[in-house]
C-alpha cells in the first residue's frame, strides 16, 4: 500500500468520490450496453439485403465499452468479442476476402486500443484527483477545524462549500472558540482564490485562535488580527500585498448573554428571535476590511446586543447572498432564513439553507460560500455551579438573634524558647 493510501485509510477514511476501478457514475447494468449494441448490429445485418453489409458499424462497440467502464481491460475484451462477431458476419455475407471486412477488422483493433489507452489515462487522472482531494481534506481539517455542536453557552454549526468542484478549501474562513471571556467566533472572506488566499486565511485564523483567549476586548482582537495579517503579508513577500485584504465579522457571546459584534467590511449577521422578523445586526459605524488601513488605525466600534434563549445569529460570506439564479436575481437570505429553522438543530438548518441556495442558483456555486449559525442555548440554572450562595455564606455576618457560630479552630501556639548568645538556655 502506498503512503497516500495508508493516510487515506487511517486519517481521512474513504476517499470522497468514486473509487478507482469502479464503474463510475454508470450503473453496473451499463456494462451490458456494448453487448446490446453488438447484438443489434448482428440482427440488423441478418435482416438486411445481402448486397449491403453493416459490419463497419461494429467499430463503435469498443468505443462504447471505453465510455461505460473504467476498467482498463474491458475495451480490449469487448474488442475481441467484436472481432469474433465481425468474422462471423463476414463468413455469413461471403465478404471475408473483401476490403470492407479487412478495414472493419483493422478499425476494431484500433478503436479497442484507443479505448484501453483512454481508460488507463482516465484511471490515472482519477487517482491523482483522489490524492489531491485527500491533501485538500487534510489541509482543511488543519486550517478549518470542525465546529463542535456545543461551545459554551451556544449551539453551533458551520457549512462550507468551495467554489471549485474538487477543491475543498478556498478563501473563506471561520472559527468558534470558548474562552474565559465567553464564546467567540469569526467568519471572513479573503480577497482572491488559490494558494495565496489559503495562506492569508491561515494567518488570520492562527492570530484569532490566540487573540480570542488573550484579549478581553473584542476590538483589541480585531487590531491583533490586522497586525498579524500585515506582518504575514510583508514577511512572506506575498504577491499583490498592496491589494490584499480580508473582510470579517467578529462576535462574542459573554457569559451574561450579551453579544458583542465587530464588523470589518463584512456583510452584517442576521439575528432571528422567536416571534420577530429577521434583523440585520448592522453597525452605525464600520471599518474597512483588514489590510486596507494601517494596523495602528484599526479601531472598530463594538456593537452590543442582549440575547434571549433560543436566539439564532447567522454569520455568512458574500458567496451566499451574491448567488444568482439564471435571471440574475440574488439569493434573498434574510427572507429565506426563517423558513428553514423549524425542526432540527443548527446543522439541519444550515443543510436546508444550502440546499435552498443550490436550488436558487441551479448550478455549481460561483464563489466560496460559508455559513456559521450560533444558537444561544445556556444550560438550565440547576445545572450551573451555585457559586453565589457559597460566596454569600462565607461573607455574610452571623445573625445576632440566632445561635452563636462555632468558634474557629485555633492553631496551638508554639512555645517560645529563649536564646542566649545563639545557645539554648537551660532551666
Amino acid at each position: 500500500m502506498s503512503a497516500t493510501g495508508w493516510i487515506r485509510e487511517r486519517f481521512a477514511g474513504p476517499t470522497p468520490g468514486t473509487a478507482p476501478g469502479a464503474t463510475g457514475t454508470w450503473p453496473r447494468t451499463a456494462l451490458s450496453l456494448p453487448f446490446i449494441g453488438m447484438a443489434l448490429v448482428v440482427v440488423l445485418d441478418y435482416f438486411t439485403d445481402a448486397a449491403v453489409t453493416v459490419e463497419p458499424a461494429l467499430t463503435a462497440v469498443p468505443a462504447l465499452a471505453a465510455v461505460v467502464s473504467r476498467r482498463t481491460w474491458y475495451p480490449l475484451a469487448i474488442g475481441a468479442c467484436t472481432e469474433a462477431a465481425a468474422f462471423a458476419m463476414a463468413v455469413y455475407n461471403d465478404v471475408l476476402s473483401e476490403s470492407v471486412h479487412s478495414a472493419t477488422v483493422f478499425a476494431i483493433v484500433l478503436v479497442a486500443a484507443i479505448g484501453w489507452v483512454s481508460a488507463t489515462l482516465r484511471l490515472r487522472q482519477e487517482r491523482l484527483l483522489a490524492d489531491a482531494q485527500l491533501v485538500a481534506a487534510i489541509a482543511r481539517r488543519v486550517l478549518l477545524r470542525p465546529v463542535p455542536d456545543r461551545v459554551g453557552t451556544v449551539r453551533a454549526a458551520v457549512h462550507y462549500a468551495a467554489a471549485a468542484a474538487h477543491a475543498r478549501i478556498g478563501g473563506d474562513l471561520y472559527e468558534v472558540v470558548n474562552t474565559r471571556h465567553g464564546v467567540r467566533a469569526v467568519v471572513g472572506d479573503v480577497r482572491g482564490k488559490g494558494l495565496g488566499a489559503v495562506e492569508t486565511a491561515a494567518a488570520v485564523l492562527g492570530a484569532f485562535r490566540e487573540a480570542a483567549h488573550q484579549e478581553a476586548a473584542l476590538d483589541k482582537v480585531a487590531g491583533w488580527l490586522a497586525d498579524s495579517l500585515d506582518r504575514a503579508l510583508h514577511e512572506n513577500d506575498h504577491p499583490g500585498v498592496d491589494e490584499e485584504f480580508v473582510t470579517l465579522v467578529l462576535i462574542g457571546v459573554r457569559p451574561d448573554g450579551t453579544a458583542e459584534i465587530v464588523n470589518c467590511g463584512h456583510p452584517a449577521p442576521l439575528l432571528l428571535r422567536d416571534g420577530e422578523a429577521v434583523r440585520p445586526l448592522e453597525l452605525a459605524e464600520t471599518v474597512p476590511p483588514l489590510g486596507v488601513l494601517d494596523p495602528a488605525d484599526v479601531r472598530p466600534p463594538v456593537h452590543r446586543v442582549p440575547l434571549c434563549p433560543g436566539d439564532r445569529v447567522l454569520l455568512f460570506t458574500d458567496g451566499v447572498i451574491e448567488a444568482r439564479d439564471r435571471a440574475g436575481a440574488f439569493y434573498p437570505l434574510a427572507e429565506r432564513f426563517p423558513r428553514h429553522v423549524d425542526g432540527g438543530g443548527p446543522v439541519d438548518v444550515l443543510r436546508r439553507l444550502h440546499e435552498d441556495v443550490v436550488r436558487h442558483v441551479g448550478r455549481q456555486l460561483g464563489d466560496d460560500a460559508a455559513m456559521l449559525l450560533l444558537q444561544y442555548d445556556p444550560p438550565p440554572v440547576a445545572d450551573r455551579p451555585d457559586t453565589t450562595a457559597t460566596a454569600a455564606a462565607v461573607q455574610a455576618p452571623a445573625d445576632p438573634g440566632g445561635p452563636p457560630a462555632p468558634p474557629a479552630p485555633r492553631t496551638p501556639a508554639v512555645p517560645h524558647v529563649p536564646q542566649q548568645n545563639g545557645h539554648l538556655s537551660r532551666q
